[in-house]
C-alpha cells in the first residue's frame, strides 16, 4: 500500500485548519510506507481553495464542481469521494473527522468495500500501517488494524498539528464525477451558520469554555469580553448547553466539538469525561473551580480553586489594564 487521498474541506474561500491536521496524518502514513499525498477539494469555491492548498505538497490537487455539488450532500459527495480514490488507486482515503467527514466516510467507505479507522489520534507500529484511536471518551487509546487493502480514515485534528506549506506548487485537476443530480435524493433546504467576530471554535488558538458554574445565560457575557480580550472563542459543556445558558454550536466535548487551542481556559467547569474528550490536548489548560476536587484540576496545567465570579471581573481589568483599553 502506499498512496493517500486527503478530502480538504474549505468555508468562505479559506481552507479549513483540521484538513491540514489531516494532511500531517497524510504526510505520516505516506512516509511510513512510501507512498505519496495527493488533495481532494470539493463544491463552491473548490477552484479557489484548491489553489491555495496546492502549496502544501501533494502530488496533484482532484477538482470536483458541479451542481450537484453546490451544497454539501452526503449521497453526492460519497459517491465522487469514491470515485477520485478508485480511479487513483488510493490505498488510504482521510478525512477530518468533522460533521462531514463523519457523515460522508461511512458512506464512502461502503462504496470502496473498505475497512474504516474512526477519530484517529496517531499512528501505531503495525505494518504497514496501524492506527491509534480514542475509546471510552478518550479514558483508553486502542491501536486499531484494517485488514481490507484500501483504508478509510477519520482524524481528529487534536492528534495532529496543522502542516505547514511545503515545496512548489502541485498540479490541479479538474475531475468530472458521474453523480447525477437528477438522482439527488438529498436537499439542503437551509443553511444557518453561527455568524460571530471571534475565531472558529475549532480553529481558535485560545477558547475561553463556561461550565454550569456560571449559572446562567447573562453570566456567559463575562466569558465573551474575555475572549474578546484574548482574541478567542467561547465554549462550554454539554451542562451549560443542557441548561441552556448557551447555544448548542458551542459545546466542546465527545458529542460536541473536538478542539485543542494553544491555549483552553474553564471557568466553573467540573470536568466531566464527556468534556474532557473535547479539550484535553490543548496545549496549556487553566481552570478556575471553586470545588478543590473537581476533575479538571486532574487535566490542568494551571489550577486556581476560586469564585470565578470573582477571579473573572478581575482577570478583565488587570488584561485591559495591559492592553491600554
Amino acid at each position: 500500500m502506499g498512496n493517500v487521498l486527503v478530502l480538504i474541506e474549505h468555508s468562505a474561500g479559506q481552507v479549513k485548519k483540521a484538513s491540514l491536521c489531516v494532511v500531517t496524518f497524510a504526510r505520516a502514513v505516506a512516509a511510513k510506507v512510501g507512498g505519496t499525498v495527493d488533495f481532494l477539494v470539493m463544491g463552491n469555491g473548490a477552484s479557489a481553495a484548491a489553489a491555495k492548498v496546492a502549496g502544501y505538497g501533494a502530488g496533484k490537487v482532484h477538482v470536483v464542481e458541479g451542481p450537484a455539488f453546490a451544497s454539501y450532500t452526503s449521497q453526492a459527495y460519497a459517491h465522487a469521494i469514491a470515485e477520485v480514490a478508485k480511479a487513483g488507486g488510493y490505498q488510504v482515503v482521510a478525512a477530518a473527522a468533522t460533521s462531514i467527514g463523519k457523515e460522508s466516510f461511512p458512506r464512502v467507505a461502503v462504496r470502496l468495500n473498505a475497512g474504516m479507522a474512526s477519530e484517529v489520534v496517531g499512528l501505531g507500529n503495525g505494518s504497514p500501517v496501524s492506527y491509534v484511536r480514542a475509546m471510552w471518551a478518550g479514558n483508553v487509546m486502542g491501536e486499531v488494524e484494517v485488514a481490507t487493502p484500501v483504508h478509510v480514515v477519520t482524524v481528529r485534528s487534536a492528534g495532529f498539528d496543522a502542516a505547514q506549506p511545503a515545496g512548489s506548487a502541485s498540479p490541479v485537476a479538474p475531475f468530472s464525477s458521474t453523480f447525477d443530480a437528477a438522482a439527488l435524493k438529498q436537499q439542503l433546504v437551509e443553511f444557518r451558520p453561527t455568524v460571530s467576530a471571534r475565531p472558529d471554535l475549532t480553529e481558535a488558538k485560545v477558547v475561553i469554555s463556561g461550565g454550569r458554574g456560571l449559572k446562567a445565560r447573562e453570566n456567559f457575557k463575562m466569558l465573551e469580553d474575555l475572549a474578546d480580550l484574548l482574541g478567542g472563542a467561547v465554549g462550554a459543556t454539554r451542562a451549560a448547553v443542557d441548561s441552556e445558558y448557551i447555544a448548542n454550536d458551542y459545546q466542546i466535548g465527545q458529542t460536541g466539538k473536538i478542539v485543542a487551542p494553544d491555549l483552553y481556559m474553564g471557568f466553573g467547569v467540573s470536568g466531566a469525561i464527556q468534556h474532557l474528550a473535547g479539550m484535553k490536548n490543548a496545549k496549556v489548560i487553566v481552570a478556575v473551580n471553586k470545588d478543590e476536587e473537581a476533575p479538571i484540576f486532574s487535566v490542568s496545567d494551571y489550577g486556581l480553586v476560586a469564585d470565578l465570579f470573582k477571579v473573572l471581573p478581575e482577570l478583565s481589568e488587570r488584561l485591559k489594564a495591559v492592553k491600554g483599553k
